[in-house]
């Protein structure tokens, strides 16, 4: 039960939904085991967005006193972005605006370029500075920031300085642009692909994420769900 799990989460659950279902299944391993009733303590190392998969660690029993050496741990996403349009909360699940950004007073109705498109990409590269979303987990005077965001208010949200070692452009056809992007902890995909999409003038939001790599741990040694024996 002192383990280190490495889930693929599905889209559509919240990255409790995922603990929660497995708590549930050790802890009915254990009473099948040992008649005992006990929960079984289970945590994760790093939230994904509902919408997003890819790669979750889980930590049970003692090795939850472990957490601390996986938040710092560099990542690995693929996201794919819709270019042309704006979300407000930088995903598919906030109301999409099809206009380019007002904010971008020389916005474009014009097609990026590949080469357009790889040269913004390439100018992320090293320290940049941040805004998280609004729609985001980090507390606010000990208040989420999706909580207040929900409620109509308007967080001030603090700026970060990420760090992003690598960008690959991995496909590209208008509206559909999918980038590789090995980055640092903190980081926000959503706020990256809206930073992209200002560069390029024409507007940008995530429609897939998917987390492939965190520190040394691969995806391709995740197990689902299913192989657990979740299947609600």
């Amino acid at each position: 039960m002192d383990e280190i799990i490495l889930i693929d989460k599905p889209a559509g659950i919240t990255s409790f939904g995922v603990v929660a279902r497995v708590r549930r299944v050790l802890s009915e391993q254990l009473f099948t085991k040992t008649g005992e009733k006990r929960k079984v303590k289970v945590g994760h190392t790093g939230t994904l967005d509902p919408f997003a998969t890819g790669l979750l660690i889980l930590l049970t029993g003692k090795a939850t006193k472990r957490s601390n050496e996986f938040l710092k741990m560099d990542k690995v996403y693929l996201a794919e972005l819709h270019l042309g349009a704006t979300s407000t909360t930088g995903d598919p699940e906030g109301e999409i605006a099809t206009t380019a950004l007002d904010a971008e007073p020389e916005a474009s109705t014009e097609e990026p370029t590949h080469k357009a498109a790889s040269e913004v990409l390439h100018s992320f590269i090293g320290q940049v500075k941040q805004i998280p979303p609004i729609y985001s987990a980090i507390k606010i005077n000990g208040r989420r920031a999706y909580d207040l965001a929900r409620k109509g208010e308007e967080p001030d949200m603090p700026e970060r300085t990420v760090s992003i070692c690598s960008i690959d452009l991995v496909e590209y056809s208008y509206p559909k642009l999918i980038i590789r992007v090995h980055c640092s902890s903190g980081t926000y995909i959503r706020t990256l692909a809206e930073d992209i999409g200002k560069q390029l003038g024409c507007g940008a939001y995530l429609t897939a994420l998917r987390r492939e790599k965190i520190g040394d741990y691969q995806l391709e040694n995740a197990q689902t769900l299913k192989d657990l024996g979740i299947t609600s």
